[in-house]
């Protein structure tokens, strides 16, 4: 890994508007999972799944957050993080996926909201990061079109319960994760795979989009609404035409494939050829029901892949090289560090006309941590964020569009297929006892956002 390291960067030099904040989701920290009347969602049975996750582990536990969010929280506040981005968890509010709310689910949500508020932090809530209810899933899931009335449903009962208070809001976490390693790969719940399910999930996520925007818009008053995208720099492997096509064809599908109908640009099929099967799933008001006007677009970028041609691969004919086998500096997660990418992303979006605000939601990184007479020094992370945080600013002095910056994440979590091993946090947690401890990036974090005290 690269050591330099921009230790002169300063929050107070991004302006007293920019946000600042730490970014969650549900199933990945708040435990819980049978309490009360909660219903199971995709991930409780995939997890329950042997050979699914890593060392077979759940997130049955997790952080405890569903016990312990007043201790996070106030964590939270000790070290100076004034916004609190979490996800809500579908099942916990409807057990059935539709139909009687959970009064224990709400309430537990008004708690978290409440304790937050009473503690000068803002909630930014998303409506859905992944944990759809599975008796939902049992009727076709995101591939059934009756989900656009499922989700409208859980995004009206959402804006009655909390909009009085949360203003803040996220339609979807990354989209193209969870329709294309859910419903094309395989590799996360709920497992299926091939353009049958992975295209219709497609165009249903995308309606699904707007139409949860239009309800916060007209049920929440004073709404800031936007929605989450995945994004990483594309770069060929060569400057070999058939690899620049590859390139092409891979940022088509991981950057552009929901933000552009979105935006009213209809989906990139003259890129991938096979998009263009999606018209076997639209309706003739779907390419107007498509399009909303975000406040702000979300944008989560992590790394940068580089892509080569390949025969092998189908339909998409590009293959990503991974980073471990370029020799390059890389995460836990076998991601290359590459700070320029998170500026690249910036740059991208900035291009579209219909983008208002950018704000990254999403940006951190798994090493291994090692705890110490209760410490934890993690150099690597310290020096991703910082240098990561530097190629912001530097997006920003150019005078692209960025509002805003969330850490992933908090506290380590369950990490998906990944389990427990990859740690994401700037607070450590030891799982079988849930004590917490801040590492060193959280108290650098910390000092980094000490100028907004008192704002």
């Amino acid at each position: 890994m690269n050591d330099t390291t921009n230790n002169d960067i300063k929050a107070e030099d991004f302006g007293a508007d920019f946000v600042w904040g730490v970014s969650t989701a549900a199933y990945q920290i708040e435990g819980a999972h049978t309490i009360h009347d909660k219903g199971a969602s995709i991930w409780d049975k995939f997890t329950a799944t042997k050979g699914k996750i890593f060392q077979n582990q759940n997130a049955n536990t997790a952080c405890a957050f569903y016990h312990k969010y007043k201790e996070d929280i106030l964590l939270m506040k000790s070290m100076n993080i004034s916004n609190f981005r979490f996800s809500l968890s579908w099942p916990r509010l409807l057990p059935n996926g539709t139909g009687t709310p959970s009064k224990e689910g709400i309430a537990f949500y008004n708690r978290v909201i409440d304790f937050c508020l009473e503690h000068g932090i803002t909630p930014w809530v998303t409506l859905y990061h992944w944990d759809l209810p599975q008796k939902l899933e049992d009727q076709g899931g995101w591939r059934n079109r009756k989900i656009l009335d499922w989700f409208a449903e859980y995004t009206s009962l959402c804006a009655a319960h909390f909009g009085n208070r949360v203003k803040h809001w996220m339609v979807l976490n990354e989209p193209m994760v969870f329709t294309g390693a859910g419903y094309f790969l395989g590799v996360h719940a709920p497992g299926k795979k091939g353009l049958s399910n992975f295209l219709p999930a497609i165009h249903h996520a995308t309606l699904c989009q707007a139409i949860g925007g239009r309800i916060l818009r007209a049920e929440v008053a004073n709404s800031f609404v936007g929605t989450t995208f995945s994004c990483s720099q594309i770069t060929p492997m060569s400057q070999k035409r058939r690899d620049i096509m590859a390139a092409k064809k891979a940022d088509a599908l991981l950057n552009r494939l929901f933000i552009e109908p979105t935006l009213g640009l209809g989906y990139p099929d003259e890129n991938i050829k096979i998009l263009q099967r999606i018209k076997k799933y639209q309706q003739p008001e779907d390419a107007q029901n498509m399009v909303f006007d975000f406040d702000f677009i979300g944008i989560q970028n992590y790394t940068r892949e580089v892509v080569k041609h390949s025969y092998t691969v189908p339909y998409l004919r590009a293959k990503i090289v991974k980073a471990s086998q370029r020799m390059v500096a890389t995460t836990l997660m076998d991601w290359e560090v590459y700070p320029q990418s998170i500026y690249q992303m910036i740059a991208q979006f900035n291009q579209y006309k219909g983008v208002k605000k950018i704000i990254i939601t999403e940006n951190g990184a798994a090493f291994t941590d090692y705890c110490k007479n209760d410490e934890v020094h993690d150099p690597q992370r310290l020096a991703y964020l910082q240098n990561y945080l530097a190629q912001v600013r530097k997006a920003q002095k150019e005078g692209l569009k960025i509002s805003g910056y969330f850490v992933w994440t908090f506290t380590d979590n369950f990490e998906w297929a990944e389990g427990y091993f990859p740690r994401f946090g700037l607070v450590y947690v030891y799982f079988k006892t849930q004590k917490r401890i801040v590492k060193s990036s959280g108290k650098w974090f910390r000092n980094f956002l000490s100028f907004s005290i008192g704002k």
